[in-house]
């Protein structure tokens, strides 16, 4: 099983990471908050990484931090819970307020996570309530990405974590009048906190 990573960064999005480990290209899936602590492309990164098999499938998820790797693997426990799906509920929700949802058991703000149902969302606070970690990771740094084509890249992030376009579109808009020259990882945190109500 591959537990970890360390290469150059061949290409970064919302939703994955290329490294260049030693001449091999390793595909990782990551949740937007691992994307928001990566550097430039071309830079040397670390992952944690959780090797998940399948009969037609290999496929690796990768973590920033040890509480996003604790947190997924904690996720994934959870009866109809997948790894796709827990790396789309740590993109749609910051992890402190994710650890705070679940000890407090809050099924109305975990049903606003994209691809979260009401018996997801029940079945998550029922599970996990007394598993949630103590220590939480430190404030994220944020990375430049250049502003050209940022509203279109925006509605597609936000379009591959779940939401409609409509919906999209409409957080972005809402992103950009508060902070029209914001760096894209900002303006992606500022379109999910619009499109999760606060």
């Amino acid at each position: 099983m591959i537990a970890q990573l360390r290469g150059r960064i061949l290409r970064k999005s919302p939703q994955e990471a290329v490294l260049d480990v030693q001449g091999v290209g390793y595909r990782v899936a990551i949740p937007v908050s691992t994307f928001y602590k990566l550097p430039d492309e071309g830079a040397e990164t670390s992952l944690r990484t959780f090797t998940h098999v399948r009969e037609d499938a290999l496929q690796l998820f990768g973590f920033a931090t040890e509480t996003e790797e604790l947190l997924f693997q904690r996720l994934i426990e959870v009866s109809g819970v997948g790894p796709k799906l827990a790396c789309n509920i740590l993109s749609g929700i910051e992890a402190p307020e994710l650890v705070e949802a679940l000890r407090k058991s809050d099924v109305a703000r975990l049903v606003r996570i994209p691809g979260v149902g009401k018996k997801t969302a029940e079945r998550l606070a029922l599970e996990l309530k007394e598993k949630m970690p103590a220590v939480l990771s430190g404030p994220e740094e944020p990375v430049a990405v250049p502003p050209h084509t940022m509203k279109d890249d925006l509605v597609s992030a936000l379009a591959n974590l779940g939401y409609s376009r409509p919906e999209a579109e409409r957080g972005v808009s809402r992103a950009l009048d508060v902070q029209p020259e914001g760096r894209f990882e900002d303006l992606l945190r500022r379109s999910l906190r619009v499109l999760s109500g606060r």
